[in-house]
């Protein structure tokens, strides 16, 4: 039952048996008002034939004992009538029958008034065999030999014995007849609504079955379904909405793939900047070692304490990298001057940019005031700076400085080191790793941790950057600025 092809079959069965009863109910309505219309028709003027024919009723003589024999012998050659003769108020007066048959003692004029008249047929009157049903007619008016109105020749037609035998007939042969009717149109509903509701249910059927055969497809594969819904405009629009799904769902798919084939790709990067510095802090540290005591150099402990401190910033760097992409990390906007988070870069960077030969310029002036978050700022600058240093070769130069373009505040950080390649930078400008939008066969650009920690930031404090960079020649980073 919960299939809906039973349901909808159960449903249409019950209407159309409910129908068939409305149906066959109006049929039975409009059956016994056109038999009435054709019998008070054929016996329109049968009260006025029967006071013609008979002398007594032709003199307009009422009473009982004198036509009860005559009424007696008009019921034997029609036994479905019944006769009365009525006074002018309409009481009965004379009939044929057993005393205690009679019901209504009176018959209401309004309908022979409107029978005499001419009104449209069937005209039904009082029955004054029953209380409650009310029959066809025939009625004359009778006059007496001085033209007085004595009364009226009232004729039921169908009366009791006519009933009697119909009631029996149709006791016989009714079952017969509804269950004839019901059979057929239950076989008929039947086979009607089985093709009726297999074609209506066709597309169903065909979605029902595309969609378990999608079930099972691999996700590497373009799913959709069919162009083949014709059968209904909503199953029709119902598979199109689908269709967009396994479209959305398909694209999230091989972004995940990229996505995951970024971070695999970015993983064996991060391993070669780690194994580099350990190698050299382990390959620094054995040589001490393996020296006599007596020439063991005090430098090999330096450089293997340098080594140390690079792998203890790669691994802070990647602690942070997590912490943004987990969202560890938010923006707490404030209005800064920018002057003071470069002095403390230049007292960061100045030993090691000296130690390496390195001009380090920054040229920001005091009166610049911004609105970011001070911390998110300094982690940006010195992953820049830092990144600088380690490209740009001994005689270099670093600078960091502000200017304004169409009233927009841009601070600049520009390095003559090794530069960056054309898919490198456009990977930069991207803020998240969710807005990266590339071929699915296309390989990944990476940047390091600090580049993409940098990355991360600017997607924090809503920053866009502009990169100009040429291999072998330096970098230029622009990094928009709020100053209101």
């Amino acid at each position: 039952m919960n299939r809906l092809f039973n349901r909808l079959f159960l449903s249409a069965t019950v209407v159309v048996l409910l129908l068939f009863v409305a149906l066959w109910q109006w049929l039975q309505l409009n059956h016994e008002f056109s038999r009435n219309q054709i019998q008070q028709s054929l016996h329109l003027q049968l009260a006025e034939h029967m006071a013609h024919i008979n002398p007594l009723l032709s003199q307009g003589i009422t009473s009982d004992a004198a036509l009860k024999e005559a009424f007696h012998d008009f019921m034997l050659l029609g036994p479905s009538f019944e006769i009365y003769t009525l006074d002018p108020e309409g009481r009965v007066i004379a009939y044929d029958a057993k005393e205690e048959k009679i019901k209504k003692d009176r018959v209401n004029l309004s309908q022979i008034q409107q029978f005499i008249a001419g009104g449209d047929l069937p005209i039904l009157g009082t029955d004054p065999r029953s209380t409650e049903t009310q029959k066809i007619f025939s009625v004359s008016p009778l006059v007496t030999e001085n033209g007085l109105h004595s009364g009226y020749l009232y004729v039921i037609i169908g009366g009791e014995d006519y009933d009697s035998w119909q009631a029996l007939i149709n006791s016989e042969n009714q079952p017969k007849l509804w269950g004839a009717t019901i059979g057929f149109w239950v076989i008929f509903a039947l086979i009607l609504f089985v093709l009726l509701l297999g074609f209506f249910t066709r597309p169903i059927q065909k979605l029902a079955s595309d969609l378990t055969r999608l079930k099972d497809a691999p996700l590497e594969e373009n799913l959709a379904l069919p162009n083949r819904y014709n059968g209904s405009l909503e199953i029709k629009k119902l598979s199109e909405h689908i269709n967009h799904l396994l479209q959305e769902l398909n694209q999230q798919h091989q972004q995940v793939k990229r996505q995951q084939q970024a971070k695999h790709d970015f993983l064996l990067h991060l391993s070669h900047d780690l194994k580099t510095p350990l190698t050299s802090l382990i390959g620094y540290i054995d040589t001490w070692l393996l020296s006599p005591p007596e020439e063991r150099q005090a430098e090999y402990i330096e450089y293997a304490a340098n080594s140390g401190q690079n792998l203890q910033q790669l691994l802070s760097q990647l602690l942070e990298l997590a912490a943004l992409e987990n969202g560890q990390i938010s923006a707490q906007i404030a209005k800064i001057n920018l002057r003071e988070v470069l002095l403390d870069l230049n007292q960061t960077f100045a030993p090691r940019a000296k130690k390496l030969g390195i001009t380090l310029d920054f040229n920001v002036t005091d009166q610049l005031q911004v609105y970011t978050d001070p911390q998110l700022m300094r982690r940006i600058l010195n992953n820049l700076v830092d990144n600088a240093l380690r490209y740009t070769p001994k005689g270099g130069t670093i600078t960091v400085y502000s200017e304004t373009h169409h009233d927009q505040t841009w601070l600049a950080v520009e390095d003559t080191g090794a530069g960056m390649h054309k898919h490198e930078v456009e990977a930069l400008k991207q803020l998240s790793m969710q807005q990266l939008n590339f071929e699915p066969n296309q390989a990944l650009p990476q940047l390091g941790v600090g580049l993409a920690i940098v990355r991360q930031l600017l997607g924090l404090l809503k920053c866009r950057i502009d990169i100009k960079s040429t291999p072998g020649k330096g970098s230029h980073f622009m990094i928009e600025l709020a100053t209101h």
